[in-house]
């Protein structure tokens, strides 16, 4: 596990770039290897890897939604980049499915977004995620969640290819 530390105290740091734009409360899109972190003001407010499912597949196979019932509210309220609320505010999805489908996707995307990497990262200032606000998340909360899960698989299964392995 490579982390660096910013002083004795303070919690490992997995992305110093992350950090940097975290203190400087930006938004857009943080591009890396294995994922992209989205931020709004500095909080992670969504995230993407193609080694997770993402929000849509855990709402509808987990059976909170109907398969057409994302696309009609990705259709009618994607360009907004509002597509949670719409879900919440139609009556679609409760808001707590909905927020507990996102808080597992965007920490599953960021264990493997912040995996380490030689490539370095890019960030597109002003990118929005079209599902828009859920519930943002601290850029410490991600990271430290992130390592108790390295920690916790490196405690089960010392072996470095399950760190990098599809869920």
């Amino acid at each position: 596990m490579t982390a660096a530390l910013a002083d004795e105290t303070a919690a490992p740091v997995l992305s110093p770039m992350l950090q940097r734009l975290a203190a400087e409360r930006a938004t857009g899109a943080l591009m890396r290897d294995r994922g992209t972190l989205y931020l709004a003001d500095g909080k992670v407010v969504h995230a993407e890897s193609p080694a997770t499912p993402g929000i849509d597949v855990l709402l509808t196979r987990g059976g909170a939604l109907r398969r057409e019932g994302w696309w009609d509210a990705v259709a009618e309220a994607g360009a907004g980049q509002r597509v949670g609320r719409h879900l919440v505010d139609s009556g679609r999805v409760p808001g707590g499915a909905l927020e507990l489908c996102h808080l597992g996707a965007l920490y599953d995307a960021a264990f493997f977004a912040l995996a380490p990497t030689r490539t370095p990262a890019r960030f597109r200032y002003g990118v929005a995620h079209w599902i828009g606000p859920v519930r943002p998340v601290p850029v410490d909360a991600v990271q430290r969640e992130t390592l108790r899960r390295r920690e916790l698989l490196d405690r089960i299964w010392p072996d470095a290819a399950v760190d990098t392995a599809p869920l």
